[in-house]
């Protein structure tokens, strides 16, 4: 069905393409990249089509913020956009996309990253960081540790760590119970990672979290790669996420901290995870919750000073 057009309503997602020619396409402030995987998945997935989908679904919103939310109130963003297309099969190919990543992460304030599986984190962090992730930070939204052995979407915050990042600047925000084993927690412990547990977030305000997570992940002052693994959600609010269980976080718990991510100096690059559009409920919910998360990130990048 097509959706009504209002010259008086313009509609969010409506964003300049960057070509393979287009190699200089002037500032860009968010930068968006798709990276379909799926290959590797531990639970069978249609996520490779996700990034075509939240495309689809920004066109839901507008790119207007209403007169209480403070971040340029009652106008449209002023956000320069830019989406640099999908990566051509990263599980085959993941050191092109890391240099695709890499490319687009050049050009833009911010690059936000469609997966995909959870396996989409690793270009997306490494492309974003390049030779710095000496000194830079990981935050998690996930109820999972992520810390799998081998190559799967389950393993993407072992191989970063593998890959040479300090387990101590990583935060894993929305962990649950009997979403993972005791050896991979140990694992987690072992490693340094700081772990705020789903419980944790019914005590404390997510803006407050995110803080405190941000802060840990960029001590040594580099860069901050974000991954929002949207099964940290309540599953009635992410029914397109395989692994999303009853108590998950809410909706906009997620939105906050996506203008979180998008706000802080430190944040380079965001990551959208672990959805399978093919599988979403009818009226689309997970996929238009990540859409409204980038334009959270986009509310958040016009707020930084």
């Amino acid at each position: 069905m097509a959706l009504p057009r209002d010259a008086l309503w313009p509609r969010s997602g409506n964003w300049p393409a960057v070509t393979g020619q287009d190699i200089d396409p002037g500032p860009i402030d968010l930068g968006l990249i798709g990276i379909p995987t799926w290959r590797t998945s531990l639970s069978p997935t249609g996520a490779a089509a996700t990034p075509v989908a939240v495309r689809a679904a920004l066109q839901y919103y507008s790119e207007f913020l209403a007169p209480d939310r403070g971040v340029r109130a009652g106008t449209r963003l002023k956000t320069r956009f830019a989406d640099w297309g999908d990566v051509a099969d990263p599980d085959e190919d993941e050191a092109s996309a890391i240099s695709a990543v890499a490319t687009a992460a050049a050009h833009s304030r911010l690059l936000v990253a469609l997966g995909g599986d959870n396996a989409a984190t690793v270009p997306a962090a490494l492309g974003a960081w390049g030779d710095r992730i000496g000194s830079a930070g990981l935050v998690t939204l996930d109820a999972h540790h992520d810390l799998r052995d081998g190559v799967s979407n389950g393993s993407p915050v072992r191989r970063l760590v593998e890959a040479g990042l300090a387990g101590r600047r990583i935060v894993q925000v929305g962990i649950a119970d009997f979403a993972n084993s005791a050896e991979y927690s140990a694992r987690a412990a072992d490693y340094g990672i700081t772990v705020i547990h789903r419980d944790e977030l019914h005590r404390r305000p997510m803006a407050e979290v995110m803080a405190e997570a941000l802060e840990i992940a960029g001590s040594a002052g580099g860069p901050v790669h974000v991954d929002i693994d949207v099964d940290v959600c309540d599953r009635s609010a992410a029914p397109a996420c395989p692994a999303s269980v009853p108590g998950g976080i809410a909706a906009w718990e997620l939105r906050v901290a996506a203008r979180a991510a998008g706000e802080h100096p430190s944040v380079e690059s965001i990551d959208f995870a672990e959805v399978d559009s093919t599988a979403d409920a009818a009226d689309g919910r997970t996929v238009r919750l990540v859409a409204l998360c980038v334009l959270e990130a986009a509310a958040g990048l016009e707020a930084r000073q």
